[in-house]
């Protein structure tokens, strides 16, 4: 009986050995499994693997948003955050509140009917709106859930008024009467008239686009009261000056993963006017209530940065700017955009508008089919994606979207 139980002990240890044995194989085979991917070049791996989230102040039991409003406002890099959002919303099979076209009948105030199906009687709940509009939180709050998520980016009004001459040049009344952007500047109000044809490109485009009367006269009352409501109805105000940081603390706030946010610059243009210093400054006081609003938000853009953490942000500033290289060499024929001409693929070549010409990205001919459909994704101008999310959405379900080609329509209305 004592031998049984002897024999029976050191089998069981035996087991035991084996099983350790096994599992310790196990685990320098997958060690070794991981390095050599790590190793291997990206460009022949099969899909594209994301980084892990960064760490998140509920310690990664935060749940990630899908309930989004996001404020598009003109020449602030908006076109790079919808992509953001484009891409997000398809990977995860979002319901976006889309506009009959391209806008939601801007510059007019926007409206719930403006929405494509919102009165259909089937119609789903929205989880993103993000189109360019006028924004009226009213109206905005009958479309989407009480959750939502809201946000907008501005932008330096000189530097955006350089940008936005350039490229409404062709439609703004007081843009078309002045001889050059330089005559503009040091006598902006010989050309601009109150109520002229699309002049509200040409004075406080952010305080219009958020709704607000451009052409009031400025007082710090004023500016202080509209600043505070626009913080009232947005959770987060990002800054163009400082998109990377921008999208460090938007990824934070949606509890969103790395990739979800790294971009790649869309819409872009070849050249910009330099500017001095007294032109900064003439450009500041003529959009007075946006610079107002700029300074308002830059500073509470920062007290967000600092209750987030400086070494923090350096950290993970440092991971975005990598992984951006990194799919930059995996997906991009070239580090720099190309002028339009050289894009041979329609569904990403962007949309010419204005004097300038508007760049975009070549994709790499030798790619996988998983990693380009990825990096297609990434590189797709507002309009070409708009119409691909419309047909997922409007387009029979008997229809794979796989078959589906869509080129954006020439009208920009809605």
């Amino acid at each position: 009986m004592r031998l049984f139980q002897f024999c029976r002990i050191q089998v069981l240890g035996l087991g035991l050995a084996v099983l350790m044995t096994i599992g310790f194989t196990i685990q320098l085979l997958g060690i070794h499994f991981q390095k050599s991917f790590d190793s291997e070049d990206a460009r022949s791996s099969p899909i594209i693997y994301e980084l892990q989230p960064m760490s998140t102040p509920l310690q990664g039991k935060c749940v990630p948003k899908h309930h989004i409003v996001f404020l598009k406002t003109h020449k602030t890099a908006g076109s790079t955050i919808l992509n953001i959002l484009h891409r997000y919303g398809d990977r995860n099979r979002l319901n976006f509140a889309l506009p009959f076209k391209y806008q939601f009948n801007y510059p007019n105030l926007f409206h719930s009917r403006r929405v494509k199906g919102y009165n259909a009687p089937n119609r789903p709940q929205y989880d993103i709106l993000c189109h360019h509009m006028r924004f009226n939180l009213p109206e905005v709050q009958k479309v989407m859930p009480k959750d939502s998520f809201y946000f907008t980016i501005i932008r330096d009004p000189a530097t955006m008024a350089e940008s936005s001459f350039s490229y409404y040049r062709s439609v703004s009344s007081a843009f078309k009467k002045s001889p050059s952007f330089k005559a503009f500047i040091y006598n902006p109000s010989q050309y601009y008239r109150p109520g002229e044809r699309s002049n509200h490109y040409a004075r406080n485009l952010l305080w219009f686009d958020l709704g607000f009367n451009p052409d009031a006269e400025f007082s710090e009352a004023l500016a202080r009261a509209g600043s505070r409501a626009v913080e009232g109805s947005f959770n987060l105000v990002l800054i163009a000056e400082y998109f990377d940081e921008s999208m460090v603390l938007l990824k934070e706030e949606l509890c969103w993963e790395l990739d979800d946010v790294v971009s790649f610059k869309l819409n872009t243009r070849g050249a910009s006017i330099p500017l001095q210093n007294v032109e900064i400054e003439r450009l500041r006081s003529w959009n007075a209530l946006d610079w107002y609003l700029y300074n308002y938000f830059n500073h509470t853009f920062w007290e967000k940065v600092e209750r987030f953490g400086r070494i923090r942000m350096d950290r993970e500033l440092k991971i975005l700017r990598e992984r951006r290289q990194k799919l930059a060499e995996l997906c991009l024929e070239s580090s720099e955009p190309v002028v339009a001409e050289n894009i041979k693929e329609q569904g990403i070549k962007p949309f010419q508008f204005g004097q300038e010409k508007i760049l975009g990205w070549v994709i790499r001919k030798d790619l996988k089919p998983s990693i380009r459909s990825w990096c297609v994704q990434m590189v797709t101008p507002e309009l070409q994606y708009k119409d691909l999310i419309d047909a997922r959405q409007f387009i029979s379900k008997t229809h794979n979207r796989s078959e589906i080609t869509v080129t954006p329509k020439q009208n920009l209305g809605g």
